[in-house]
């Protein structure tokens, strides 16, 4: 099963557009968005994905403030909303979702043993590297797609907060991890 992940949109409407694009052009059966979506607009560009029965999840990032906005339009596409957490199965796996603001309680999803992928976002960093699998110490394994966000320069903030933009594309049979630029 492939699984398209993305995070920190970030109200962009056109790269959030291209994702949605990879993703339907590579045929994945489940999207993963791993929050700081910011407005229910963005979520509602899901839905050309969810009408071709493509399984859509969510949760919410750090600056994600319209929590009711958000579950309606999570609604709206047929979506499954997570407030803070996500906890779910796909393909056999369990599949923890965190946006990953808060460290202590990552790194408790990473290493707790009881998942099998853990998702997460809001460094706007991709992990693992091209091609590797980095895995918690109980052999969970790691994904973040960066953020999906358009590069943006920036003066007062070093590194760049907006980096290069990104999505991922997890196969679940081969552990395979494709990073997509946007």
């Amino acid at each position: 099963m492939k699984i398209g992940i993305i995070s920190d949109t970030h109200d962009d409407v056109e790269y959030t557009n291209k994702a949605i694009n990879i993703f339907d052009k590579n045929e994945v059966e489940a999207v993963i968005h791993a929050g700081d979506i910011i407005s229910p607009p963005i979520v509602k560009e899901f839905k050309r994905l969810t009408d071709k029965g493509v399984e859509f999840f969510g949760v919410m990032g750090n600056n994600d403030g319209e929590k009711n906005g958000l579950k309606e339009a999570f609604q709206f596409i047929g979506g499954n909303f997570f407030d803070d957490v996500g906890k779910f199965e796909l393909d056999g796996l369990r599949f923890g979702v965190y946006h990953g603001h808060v460290i202590k309680k990552s790194k408790k999803m990473m290493n707790s043993g009881k998942l099998d992928v853990y998702v997460y976002g809001h460094s706007h960093q991709k992990d693992p590297g091209e091609g590797e699998i980095r895995r918690g110490e109980k052999g969970t394994i790691l994904l973040n797609p960066g953020t999906a966000h358009r590069p943006s320069e920036t003066y007062y903030t070093i590194p760049h907060y907006f980096r290069e933009a990104s999505v991922l594309v997890f196969d679940t049979k081969t552990n395979n991890c494709n990073f997509i630029n946007l």
